[in-house]
């Protein structure tokens, strides 16, 4: 069976120019980029070093660490010497914290020209960024704009958001430097959605998208997916970031889930897999959420689809990679559409599919390296 033509839509990137946080390219085409944020104290080191080692190996691109002071500069300099990952410095007001991390290595600085203080400072940033060839992230917030906009605008619009980051895109711009990117967040996903569409037309630079203050894990998953979703599709954005009042892990896996629905960008297992309903053969969600666990170590792209009945279980098992259709006592498996005349065994379904999912990914990862 042939899938939909319209599943495979094709989206069009809005055409931006290309910077580098790091090693990882950010803009032109590149690979949409999945960032995080440490919730751990700066100063404290090992747990943050900690942090940033568990997101690197979750699949995180790029990281963003808070550098509110001097000591929090001074605790980046043993931490950027223990991780890979390219580190982003959050900083705000002091402009001397911004020369400190960039003498430390930093990848990218994410600070507003317009909330450091006189032209003089601002230059003094700008010039170190472009000797020691740093990028720069102007971050836009709807929480924290400028006291004349607010006082201009009496009331929060696409417009205002998009007013300030154009005066700090300005700053940029007299001082000649043109290697940043620019974000434009609210926690209201319209809002948030309209002034990322018009800051799209005003500028070529890459935008760093996301809905800021999210909420939990399960209301900021709704709403980063909606708002992030429907700018991916309209191909605006570059790279992403989930903001949830939770593990920093579960931004990464929402970010990669959001990319692999929209069919931009895969990683791990990717399960299919029915609600149930009193025909399910087998538990279908207890199943799911342990393979879920089992298999997080699964970083090599492939479909899993996982239904309890014969409904819709041999249409699904067909367009999968690997699929199980539910049946009495022992359900069908299916491998690259296949069905294979051996059944599972429902008791004991977790076990086998794991190991079959184990299987099929050391052969798809073989005929990569062939293929090299």
């Amino acid at each position: 069976m042939k899938i939909n033509i319209y599943t495979k839509k094709t989206i069009v990137r809005r055409k931006s120019k290309r910077i580098y946080v790091g090693n990882i390219p950010i803009g032109d085409g590149a690979q949409i980029s999945i960032q995080s944020m440490t919730k751990t104290c700066t100063t404290d080191t090992l747990a943050t070093i900690k942090q940033i080692k568990s997101l690197e190996q979750a699949g995180v691109d790029i990281v963003r660490i808070s550098i509110p002071t001097m000591h929090a500069a001074e605790a980046f300099k043993i931490i950027k010497k223990q991780v890979n990952v390219p580190l982003i410095a959050d900083i705000h007001f002091d402009y001397r914290i911004a020369l400190k991390v960039a003498e430390y290595g930093v990848d990218c600085i994410r600070i507003n020209p317009g909330n450091i203080g006189n032209s003089k400072r601002i230059s003094s940033v700008v010039d170190c960024a472009k000797y020691n060839n740093i990028p720069i992230r102007i971050g836009i917030n709807s929480g924290s704009l400028e006291s004349d906009l607010k006082k201009k605008y009496k009331i929060l619009t696409p417009e205002v958001l998009l007013e300030s980051a154009m005066r700090n895109i300005d700053c940029l711009d007299r001082l000649n430097f043109d290697k940043f990117k620019v974000s434009v967040k609210s926690s209201d996903i319209f809002l948030a959605i309209q002034s990322y569409r018009l800051l799209s037309k005003q500028i070529e630079q890459p935008l760093h998208i996301g809905i800021t203050e999210a909420g939990g894990i399960r209301n900021g998953t709704v709403k980063s997916s909606i708002g992030i979703g429907f700018l991916l599709n309209e191909g605006i954005g570059d790279t992403i970031r989930v903001s949830l009042a939770s593990d920093p892990i579960e931004e990464v896996k929402v970010g990669f889930d959001i990319l692999k629905s929209l069919n931009i960008r895969s990683r791990g297992v990717n399960f299919i897999a029915c609600p149930t309903c009193s025909r399910q053969e087998f538990d279908v969600i207890n199943t799911v959420k342990e393979l879920e666990k089992r298999l997080e170590d699964i970083t090599t792209p492939i479909n899993v689809s996982i239904i309890g009945c014969v409904v819709n279980g041999p249409g699904e098992a067909s367009m999968s990679t690997i699929g199980v259709a539910g049946g009495s006592k022992k359900s069908s498996f299916y491998e690259d559409g296949i069905r294979h005349h051996n059944k599972l065994d429902n008791n004991i379904i977790i076990d086998q599919l794991e190991e079959l999912i184990r299987l099929k990914v050391s052969s798809l990862n073989k005929d990569i390296k062939n293929n090299k």
